[in-house]
């Protein structure tokens, strides 16, 4: 399932927090800052959604992330291969290499990896 840029951005400070109660969370924000109807709203839709959580204590809520960063952006990723490059890791690569200006240096450390990647998995 995909977030909004609203409610992704939202889970960045929650990722980074990795727990918070709401002031905290609202405190992340630049200004102007949200309306605190606006972020609760954000909140309830990523609980919906199962992306996040809380815990109650009184009367307040420590909200915490169900999927790590991680998890959401291999997700994440693997849609844009599939919807964008027809699950073609060859398509991707000639775009990423062609179409984005990656210097030399950073070609060879991506060539590096997956060198290495290749090697780690014809050694198991």
């Amino acid at each position: 399932m995909e977030l909004t840029k609203s409610e992704e951005q939202l889970m960045r400070y929650l990722w980074k927090l990795e727990k918070s109660f709401f002031k905290k969370l609202k405190e992340q924000y630049p200004d102007p800052k949200p309306a605190t109807t606006t972020i609760n709203t954000f909140l309830k839709k990523l609980i919906e959604k199962g992306f996040v959580n809380y815990t109650l204590y009184g009367n307040s809520r420590e909200y915490y992330p169900l999927i790590s960063k991680e998890d959401y952006f291999s997700k994440h990723m693997k849609g844009l291969l599939k919807n964008f490059f027809n699950n073609s890791v060859e398509q991707f690569g000639s775009f990423f290499t062609k179409e984005i200006d990656i210097s030399d240096e950073d070609l060879i450390k991506l060539k590096k990896i997956v060198d290495d990647k290749i090697k780690s998995k014809s050694d198991d």
